[in-house]
C-alpha cells in the first residue's frame, strides 16, 4: 500500500495472502495483498499423488518472484465474508425480478462482516485489516490450519475406495415399482388407491416426485399443475416437465422464490425459462419467502375433478435428494387437495384469510397449532409423549411450551440437527426433555412432528417444510400436512425410533449447552439401518 496503491477491494470469500514487503533500498515496510486464484485447484498434488499442499503455501514460497528486487517478509492467509442479505423494498418495486437482479449486482460490494485469518498474524497487520474493513474484535476469527476447506471436495476424485462410503443407489418406492421396466406404473391410480410416503435418499426422488410431475405433464386428463420452487438443480427433469405441460396447453403455475439465499441468480434463470414457455410464474408474496415444498395436480376423471398432491420436507432438487434425508407424501385426500388449492389461490392471486381444514400454514396456524398439540400432551402428564425432528429449534414461545410440558411430567424427545436454543435436562425446568443430533453420511433434513395423543386421543404426525424458528413461523410461507394412514404413521414412527436408538452417529445436548458423542456398544448407525430397511422393503 502507498498513495498510488490504496487498500484493495477484497471480494467476498476470496482467499488472500497479507504480505509484508521490505524495500532493501529505502528500508520501508509495506503491506501487499496477493489474491489466491480461484481458477486453480485449492490443493496442489505432489508427484507421488499422495501428498497435497494448499495453494497459498505454494504461492507464499515464491513471493520473491511476485516482488522482484524486494524482500518479502511475513505473510498470513486471510478471507473476508461480506453481507449477503438483499435489501429489497418490495413495496416500492415495480418489478421484483429486475429489483433482485440489481441487488445481486450490488451484493458483491456488501459490507465486510467477518475476517478469518492465520492465528500467527502480527498485531500490525491485524489492526490494518480491521481498520480498512471496518471490523470489530468480535468479527475476527483466527485459525491455526488452512482457511476455506471447501477445496477438500477435490480429494473425492482420488482412487481410494477404502476411504469412501459404498455408493448408494436409491430404490424405487415399492408401490411405485412397475413389473415392466419399459412401462412406468400409473402413478395416479396408485395414489388414488392409497397415500404414498417416500423416504429420501433411501427411496428414489426421480422415480417418485419427478415421475409424478412428468406423468402429469403428458397425461391428457390433467388440467393444471401448480408447484412451489425454492431450490432446484440443473439436472432436474421438473423444469422440462413444466415446460412440456405448458406447451401442451395445460394450466401451469410455478411459484419461484427469487429470494432463496444464494440461489437468487439460478432462480431468476429458471423463472425466465418458464415464462418463455408460457408458464405462469409468480415471484412470491410481499414480505414473505415461499418455502413450502408443494405440488398440486388437477385431473379430470370419470367421476369428476380430482386433486393429487405432493407435500414434502425437501426441495425439488434431485441433486440434494441424493444427499439430504427427507420425507414426502403423495395423496389424493380431498381435504388436503382443497387446502392446497386455497394455498395456491393465496400465492398466485389475491385472497384474504383462507381457512385450512388439515394443513398447518405459516405465518398463521403452525405456531398455534403446534403449541396446542404440545399443551394437549402436557395435560396428560407422564402419559404424554412428544417427539419432534427438525433442523433447528429457536422459537421462544414453543420452547416455553416444551418446558411447560416437561414440568408437567411429559417426556419430550427432540432430534435437532442444527441450532437448538432449548436447554435440556435442567432440574425443575427440562429434566424430561432429551435432545440429540444425527450427523453422518446424509444431511438430516426432514421435519417430523409426533404427538402421542394428538387432539382427540389418537396419535398425530405432521411432516412439512417448517422448522420451529421465528423466520419459518413468521416470515415464510410453510406447510405441514398430517399423515393419517396407520401404515404410513408406522413408517414415520420407525424413522423416529431409529434416530433415537442410534449410538454411532448421535450427539447429545447437555444442560450446559455442550454436545457430546453418544457412544454405545451396539454401534447402531441410522443411515446404514435405513439403507438396510429400504433393501428389505424392496422385496
Amino acid at each position: 500500500m502507498d498513495p498510488g496503491h490504496p487498500f484493495p477491494y477484497i471480494s467476498d470469500l476470496s482467499l488472500n495472502l497479507a504480505v509484508v514487503v521490505n524495500d532493501p533500498v529505502t528500508g520501508e515496510h509495506r503491506f501487499a495483498r496477493v489474491k489466491v486464484p480461484n481458477l486453480l485447484p485449492r490443493f496442489v498434488v505432489m508427484p507421488d499423488g499422495e501428498r497435497f499442499i494448499p495453494l497459498e503455501q505454494v504461492i507464499a514460497s515464491h513471493l520473491d518472484v511476485l516482488f522482484p528486487g524486494m524482500e518479502p517478509g511475513t505473510h498470513y492467509a486471510f478471507r473476508v465474508t461480506r453481507n449477503a442479505d438483499l435489501t429489497v423494498e418490495e413495496e416500492d418495486a415495480d418489478d421484483l425480478l429486475e429489483t433482485i437482479e440489481l441487488e445481486l449486482r450490488r451484493r458483491r460490494f456488501g459490507r465486510a462482516v467477518r475476517l478469518e485469518i492465520d492465528s500467527n498474524v502480527s498485531e500490525e497487520i491485524l489492526e490494518l485489516l480491521s481498520e480498512e474493513l471496518d471490523l470489530d474484535a468480535a468479527d475476527i476469527y483466527t485459525f491455526s490450519g488452512p482457511i476455506d476447506l471447501s477445496g477438500l471436495f477435490g480429494l473425492m476424485s482420488l482412487d481410494r475406495p477404502d476411504l469412501k462410503d459404498e455408493p448408494w443407489l436409491p430404490i424405487t418406492q415399492p408401490r411405485l415399482s412397475s413389473t415392466d421396466p419399459d412401462e412406468p406404473v400409473d402413478i395416479f391410480s396408485v395414489i388414488r388407491d392409497r397415500d404414498v410416503l417416500m423416504h429420501h435418499p433411501y427411496e428414489s426422488f426421480s422415480t417418485s416426485v419427478e415421475e409424478f410431475i412428468r406423468q402429469a405433464s403428458i397425461d391428457p386428463s390433467v388440467l393444471a399443475i401448480k408447484l412451489t420452487l425454492y431450490r432446484t438443480s440443473s439436472d432436474t427433469s421438473i423444469i422440462k416437465s413444466l415446460v412440456r405441460a405448458a406447451e401442451r396447453g395445460k394450466q401451469v403455475a410455478a411459484l419461484v422464490e427469487l429470494k432463496a439465499r444464494f440461489d437468487e441468480k439460478k432462480n431468476i434463470g429458471w423463472a425466465k425459462e418458464l415464462e418463455k414457455a408460457g408458464v405462469h410464474v409468480i415471484y412470491g408474496l410481499m414480505g414473505l419467502k415461499i418455502h413450502t415444498k408443494t405440488t398440486l395436480v388437477v385431473r379430470e376423471e370419470h367421476d369428476g375433478i380430482r386433486r393429487y398432491c405432493h407435500i414434502g420436507t425437501g426441495n425439488y432438487n434431485p441433486k440434494t435428494a441424493r444427499l439430504y434425508e427427507d420425507v414426502g407424501l403423495l395423496t389424493a385426500d380431498p381435504a388436503v387437495g382443497s387446502d392446497l388449492t386455497q394455498l395456491f389461490n393465496l400465492l398466485t392471486g389475491f385472497a384474504r384469510d383462507p381457512e385450512f381444514s388439515k394443513l398447518l400454514i405459516s405465518p398463521t396456524t403452525i405456531r398455534p397449532g403446534i403449541a396446542e398439540l404440545i399443551a394437549n400432551e402436557a395435560a396428560l402428564g407422564a402419559e404424554g409423549h412428544i417427539v419432534l425432528k427438525m433442523n433447528s429449534l429457536v422459537d421462544a414461545a414453543l420452547i416455553d411450551s416444551l418446558y411447560a410440558a416437561s414440568q408437567a411430567g411429559t417426556r419430550v424427545d427432540l432430534i435437532v440437527r442444527g441450532i437448538c436454543c432449548l436447554r435440556p435436562g435442567v432440574p425443575g425446568l427440562s429434566e424430561n426433555i432429551h435432545v440429540r443430533s444425527i450427523v453422518g453420511r446424509y444431511l438430516e433434513h426432514s421435519r417430523i412432528y409426533y404427538f402421542k395423543h394428538g387432539a382427540a386421543g389418537a396419535p398425530v404426525y405432521y411432516i412439512g417444510s417448517a422448522d420451529l424458528m421465528p423466520r419459518n413461523l413468521d416470515r415464510r410461507v410453510e406447510a405441514l400436512v398430517p399423515v393419517e394412514d396407520p401404515l404410513l404413521q408406522a413408517r414415520l414412527h420407525e424413522i423416529l425410533d431409529v434416530n433415537l436408538e442410534d449410538d454411532s452417529l448421535a450427539w447429545a445436548l447437555g444442560p450446559d449447552t455442550t454436545w457430546s458423542r453418544v457412544l454405545g456398544t451396539d454401534q447402531f448407525d441410522t443411515h446404514r439401518r435405513f439403507e438396510a430397511i429400504a433393501l428389505e422393503r424392496r422385496f
